[in-house]
Order: structure tokens, then C-alpha cells, then sequence
């Protein structure tokens, strides 16, 4: 087995001394006036060796492991995949890596996996928080262990947060389907106080009322066999006449494209909160919903970074706002036409 590298070997390879190396493999060759010429012989020398640091060590100097938590709602949802995505390469951009993992809205799971992060002494943690965290989310703040949460938050606690304009973008989708001619618009949701689940529900009110128009409301259990989803989707879509539907979550949305293929029964005008994958496949194409990725994940690191190096003097919390993608499956034929 090949001898691991050690600080004293480079030392002793290249004749000076130990805390000139280590200096220098902190980026603090400036701040202790040690030449240009013998930094850049010590990391040439560094990278023809393949030295590595030992990072235990490294963490017990410094206090920190350079390791994020990441904990979402279920990272097998497109949504969420993507966002795990993009959170890990900003993350590694600015020396962190990402453990991350699905809580699967389920308290007792989450519980237990916020506290092995905490045993692994993760530096901070983004969360998207399930039901019933409020006391968990809590004893993270009191140990004053860095946290954003993200996609919702917990209005009891006062926390960092980075989430979407979940009204607005309901809103808008509303008022696009309303403004189609459609009069029968229903909204399909679940039962949750999660705040963007609130929010969706009163951007569709607010449009509802706005077109004083009658509001048509389906909620779902979140556990619900599927097929019993789609049986009380397909219920009230049918038996309501509805013209259009809102679906408050991608999933939902796939388990009504499901429920009214099987049954043979016409698609009403419809609009999906956040991609998936099978919208843009789908014939018609499903419109959605869209929340701004790349600027939630950049937002996201920023602020858990900040708060990892002491910057935040006081909480940070952003609402990103949405963007409606328009297509074939909100839109009358000609406009369909229009859009290919």
C-alpha cells in the first residue's frame, strides 16, 4: 500500500517548515508574507506528490466539515431532483459537499434523520419541513446550527427561508384559465397547513373571487393509494362539469392525466404547479406552473453560506416569483396551432 503523504514530507522534500506548508495549503500565504515564488514551489510539489488533506483533521482545526445536509420531501419527485441537482453543484462550487435524503412527509422519519445529520455534525442544514417539525426545526436553531428552509416554512419559527410566490403563481394560472372562456374552474389540492400548499389555495380563491365566479374545491390525503387518488379525481372532475382544473402539485396532475386516460374521459383545460418530466411529452403538452430553479438553489447556498460564516445579522427570507409556461393543454385548438 502506497505511504499517505504528510505535511512533514513536503516539508522536509522541499526544506522548510511545517507551518510554511500548512500556511500555504490555507490560502494564507499572503497574510503571512511568504513569497510567490515558494507558494506556487510548494503546490507544484503538492499536486506532483497528490498530497490530500486529511479532512478529520481539518475539521477539528476548524471547527467545520465542509458538509451540507439536505432533506426533502421525496427527491424521486422531478421537482425536487432537479433542485437536489442543482444544490450539490453550487454547493461543491463553493467547497461543500451535499448529503441529502427524503423524508417522505413522514414526522417520525424526519425527526430521526435531522438528528443523525446533527450526530455527523453537518454544517447547516436546507430543509423542506413536513408537519409537526416545528420543535425539531426549533432545537436546530438553539444550537445554532446554520438552516434555511426551502419550498415552505414554518410561520412559529423564525428561520432563514427561500421559498416560491406560491399565491402569485396560482393566481396567475387561475386568471389564465378564467380568461380562456373557461366558467367551471376547479382546483385539485391536498389537505396540509404546509404554507406553498395555503398559498396555492388562496391564489386561486383570490382569482376565483377577482372573476366572481364559483370556486370548486378538491382535496386529497397526501397517503392515498393511488388508485383511489385517481378514482376521486376522476369523481370530481366528471361530476362537477368542470371546464378546467388547477392541479397544486406535479403528482397530482400525473394521477389525473392517469385517471381520465383510463376512463376515456376528455381532458378538461389544465394547469400543473412545477414540471415534470411527461408535460412536455404529453399530447396536448400540460402547461405549469414553473418555479425559478436555478435562482431558488442560487439564493438557497447564498444565504446558508452567509449564515455558516456568520454574515446574517438577521433572518433572510425570500419569496421567488413563479413563471407560467403556456401550452397546448390551457389553450383553445387555434391557440394550440399557434404555440407548435
Amino acid at each position: 500500500m502506497k505511504k499517505r503523504v504528510l505535511i512533514s514530507d513536503i516539508a522536509k522534500a522541499l526544506g522548510v517548515s511545517v507551518t510554511t506548508v500548512s500556511f500555504i495549503l490555507n490560502d494564507k500565504a499572503k497574510e503571512k508574507r511568504i513569497s510567490d515564488a515558494l507558494t506556487k514551489r510548494v503546490l507544484d510539489y503538492v499536486k506532483k506528490v497528490g498530497y490530500k488533506p486529511n479532512q478529520l483533521a481539518k475539521s477539528l482545526r476548524t471547527g467545520q466539515t465542509k458538509i451540507l445536509g439536505l432533506l426533502v420531501e421525496d427527491i424521486a419527485n422531478p421537482f425536487f431532483s432537479n433542485v437536489a441537482k442543482h444544490i450539490e453543484r453550487r454547493a461543491y462550487e463553493a467547497g461543500y459537499h451535499i448529503i441529502y435524503c427524503s423524508m417522505d412527509n413522514d414526522e417520525h422519519k424526519a425527526k430521526e434523520l435531522i438528528q443523525l445529520f446533527m450526530d455527523r455534525q453537518v454544517d447547516g442544514f436546507i430543509i423542506t419541513p413536513s408537519e409537526g417539525l416545528e420543535d425539531t426545526i426549533s432545537n436546530i436553531k438553539q444550537n445554532n446550527i446554520p438552516l434555511v428552509l426551502f419550498d415552505r416554512f414554518i410561520p412559529a419559527v423564525q428561520t432563514n427561508y427561500v421559498v416560491s410566490d406560491n399565491r402569485r403563481g396560482a393566481y396567475e394560472a387561475t386568471k389564465h384559465l378564467l380568461e380562456g372562456n373557461n366558467k367551471r374552474v376547479g382546483l385539485i389540492s391536498l389537505y396540509s397547513n404546509q404554507t406553498q400548499m395555503r398559498d396555492r389555495l388562496d391564489g386561486y380563491m383570490e382569482a376565483m373571487d377577482e372573476f366572481r365566479m364559483q370556486s370548486f374545491i378538491k382535496k386529497l390525503h397526501l397517503d392515498n393509494p393511488e388508485d383511489e387518488a385517481k378514482e376521486q379525481i376522476f369523481e370530481f372532475v366528471v361530476d362537477n362539469k368542470l371546464d378546467a382544473v388547477l392541479f397544486a402539485t406535479n403528482y397530482l396532475a400525473v394521477s389525473g392525466l392517469k385517471a381520465l386516460k383510463e376512463r376515456k374521459e376528455k381532458l378538461p383545460r389544465m394547469v400543473a404547479f412545477d414540471e415534470h418530466t411527461l408535460f412536455k411529452l404529453h399530447d396536448p403538452s400540460i402547461s405549469v406552473v414553473s418555479q425559478d430553479i436555478e435562482r431558488l438553489t442560487g439564493e438557497l447556498i447564498q444565504t446558508l453560506i452567509a449564515d455558516i460564516d456568520g454574515k446574517l445579522k438577521e433572518s433572510r427570507q425570500l419569496s421567488i416569483p413563479c413563471h407560467l409556461i403556456v401550452r397546448e393543454s390551457s389553450t383553445s385548438l387555434q391557440e394550440q396551432i399557434s404555440l407548435k
